[in-house]
């Protein structure tokens, strides 16, 4: 029983390029939490203003945005593992142009904003084509649980990561946090070094928009595409709490706890990934999105309505274990059925969709408790995401009855891998 619902590590053995590219990025975001936590604390240190904290996340909103649309196109255009390369190398080179700054008498503001709004383009560079490239590395029946795996080895980050920089900052101050990152960075480059080429497929196209747009019309024309956007833009723009999270610790009298409150949305994803091995046999991937983000508002609903510091942090954990769920299904209908010269930006509009609704959610959770009260905020979003994912699904069946082993584009990829497969393999020269 407990080998059929553990996760399923079988890619990690069987495909070397992949278990590769996996543990760079293990050891990389593990470095790149650290930064996440020190930007932050070191801003406060210099400024002691909740304004100039806040200020990061607003230099981060638009590069994103832009470079992760524009990195979609190049990651159909350009050799996704040179891309992951060049990034990572220019990732590396910024966090050690933060241990200099560190290290002045007087480290500058303006160039730590500089550098924040530098990750947030880098990052939109390099994420779709660390998304693409997995339909490239992986079998196409082993997605799924590639799709686990890489979950996994993000929350693995988020959990390790914060805890060593809070450690590191208390002892040694931010400049050694920034050489940590900058030294699993170059780690990570090493791994990197020894993934294969992944160059495009045959078809070529431009880096304009216009092709952009191209990706574009592509997803909106997929209605099973489009309800995978749709519905988790809605779960997470109507009820992301996270914004609330210290007056909610306030207001239960358990300031103490409000380390739990962040962290047990992640404690119930990384259960569900842990027991993620049935998704492989689970074929309905559309239903299972829906019921799952259902599941997420009805969780945060159930939150808002109780005054149980124990209650709270389990519907919290019982939201992120839905959040995970429908993350898992969502990446196996991407990986599964988009063509590969279009999975590059397809993955740039993924990457909006991901991170746009919460950043949203943050300022509509924020706005509501203000006009009315905390409790309010909370119970609305989660019955607004009820009703709105309820009348998406009803309104774009094509999303909601996605069989895997139906559906007819992710028939045709799985035919056409299977051929690729049994082509016969090039050398490393050949490459």
């Amino acid at each position: 029983m407990l080998k059929k619902i553990a996760v399923d590590i079988s890619p990690l053995r069987k495909y070397p390029d992949f278990r590769r590219l996996w543990t760079s990025g293990l050891i990389s975001y593990f470095g790149s939490m650290i930064t996440y936590v020190a930007l932050p604390f070191q801003i406060k240190e210099l400024t002691n203003s909740f304004v100039a904290v806040g200020l990061m996340g607003a230099v981060e909103l638009a590069p994103l945005i832009i470079f992760g649309l524009y990195g979609g196109v190049l990651a159909d255009r350009v050799d996704r593992r040179k891309m992951i390369l060049i990034t990572e190398l220019a990732l590396l080179v910024m966090t050690f142009s933060l241990f200099l700054n560190s290290q002045l008498e007087k480290p500058s503001l303006i160039w730590i904003y500089i550098v924040a709004g530098t990750f947030a383009a880098l990052d939109g560079l390099q994420r779709p084509s660390a998304d693409a490239i997995l339909p490239r590395l992986v079998g196409h029946d082993d997605l799924p649980s590639a799709s686990a795996l890489m979950s996994l080895r993000w929350q693995t980050g988020v959990i390790t990561g914060p805890a060593l920089a809070g450690i590191l900052l208390a002892s040694s101050g931010t400049g050694v946090a920034y050489l940590v990152d900058v030294a699993t960075f170059a780690i990570s480059i090493i791994f990197i070094l020894r993934v294969k080429s992944v160059k495009p497929t045959e078809k070529k196209i431009s880096p304009t928009i216009s092709s952009m747009v191209e990706g574009i019309r592509y997803a909106t024309s997929r209605k099973d595409l489009l309800g995978t956007y749709l519905v988790d833009l809605a779960a997470m723009f109507f009820a992301m709490p996270n914004a609330l999270f210290p007056f909610w610790a306030d207001q239960l009298n358990a300031t103490w706890a409000l380390g739990l409150f962040y962290a047990a949305g992640t404690i119930g994803s990384v259960i569900v990934t842990l027991t993620s091995g049935w998704i492989r046999n689970y074929h309905h991937h559309g239903r299972a999105v829906f019921i799952a983000a259902l599941g997420w508002g009805v969780a945060i609903t159930l939150a808002g309505v109780s005054n149980s510091l124990f209650f709270v942090l389990l519907f919290l954990a019982l939201a992120g274990a839905s959040d995970m769920v429908s993350a898992l299904f969502r990446g196996a209908i991407w990986n599964q059925s988009i063509p590969d010269e279009l999975r590059g930006r397809l993955a740039g509009i993924e990457l909006l969709s991901y991170s746009v609704g919460p950043l949203g959610g943050q300022m509509r959770a924020g706005t509501f408790a203000a006009v009315t009260n905390l409790r309010t905020s909370v119970i609305s979003g989660g019955l607004l995401c009820i009703g709105f994912v309820s009348i998406a699904a009803a309104s774009i069946p094509k999303f909601r009855k996605y069989d895997s082993r139906t559906n007819e584009f992710a028939v045709s990829q799985r035919k056409i891998r299977s051929k690729e497969a049994n082509l016969p393999k090039k050398s490393n020269l050949d490459q």
